[in-house]
């Protein structure tokens, strides 16, 4: 049986953020805008010839397109509606997914929202703490995207305490499967829990990277992304971010 789903926090409601939609669009950005998918996917989704414009099929991702375009994908309209950015404090689990088809939760069955979000990378179904999530498809591209190295902070309780040695492997990096792991910022908290900043998103990377060195994860909370930190919010609370706080993490991304 399902658990019951913990109530909301918001904060206020702000405007579009971001760099915002102009008259006139590349066709790849107007579905990114329109919260269908990051522009990387979006390509994709017009290179498969599921995008028509007035009507007809389009493959160009550059095709300029406005609102009065009749842009749509799989025959439903596309519309640049309002980008909202919220932060969730994920509880153990609940799956990072828009939609999970088992008996779990979602994420984003956490948010009070009527827009079509989506989570900023993932947060693995037992591990807990800050997730953002958002139809904007050009900010999760950059928030999650290697390149522009947007740092995320960890605490992970772990099964023994590490040693010195320990920590110094991790800091400089890691042999994984897929290849060794970037420089990471290591420190000691109390004897079994380390807090761990990272600028690359593998998948479950906190936990491999720790079990590299012979030890293993117990518990793991990210407390901070970019310079959003967690802060008082509840567990499986969510809230909407301000324009000022989106516009950090705009700055975060380097734009």
């Amino acid at each position: 049986m399902s658990r019951p789903l913990p109530q909301h926090t918001t904060s206020r409601w702000s405007k579009s953020e971001g760099p915002g939609p102009s008259r006139v669009l590349r066709l790849v950005k107007f579905l990114a805008h329109g919260g269908v998918a990051s522009r990387r996917k979006a390509e994709v989704i017009i290179g498969n010839g599921r995008v028509t414009v007035g009507g007809e099929v389009v493959k160009d991702p550059a095709r300029d397109v406005d609102q009065g375009s009749d842009v749509r994908v799989d025959g439903s309209p596309v519309g640049v509606e309002a980008h909202e950015v919220w932060a969730l404090n994920k509880p153990a689990g609940v799956v990072s997914t828009a939609r999970e088809p088992g008996e779990r939760p979602a994420v984003v069955e956490l948010v009070d929202s009527e827009a079509r979000l989506y989570p900023v990378g993932r947060l693995d179904a037992e591990s807990t703490g800050l997730l953002l999530l958002t139809n904007n498809g050009e900010l999760a591209n950059r928030l999650t995207h290697p390149r522009y190295g947007v740092a995320k902070t960890y605490r992970a309780e772990l099964h023994r305490p590490p040693s010195d040695r320990d920590l110094e492997r991790l800091r400089r990096g890691v042999s994984l499967e897929d290849g060794v792991t970037a420089p990471a910022q290591v420190k000691r908290l109390k004897a079994r829990e380390v807090e761990i900043v990272l600028r690359e998103g593998r998948n479950r990377q906190v936990r491999r990277m720790v079990e590299a060195v012979g030890n293993r994860v117990v518990a793991l909370q990210r407390v901070r992304f970019g310079s959003l930190a967690l802060g008082r919010l509840a567990e499986g609370g969510s809230r909407r971010l301000s324009e000022e706080e989106i516009a950090r993490l705009w700055k975060d991304a380097e734009l």
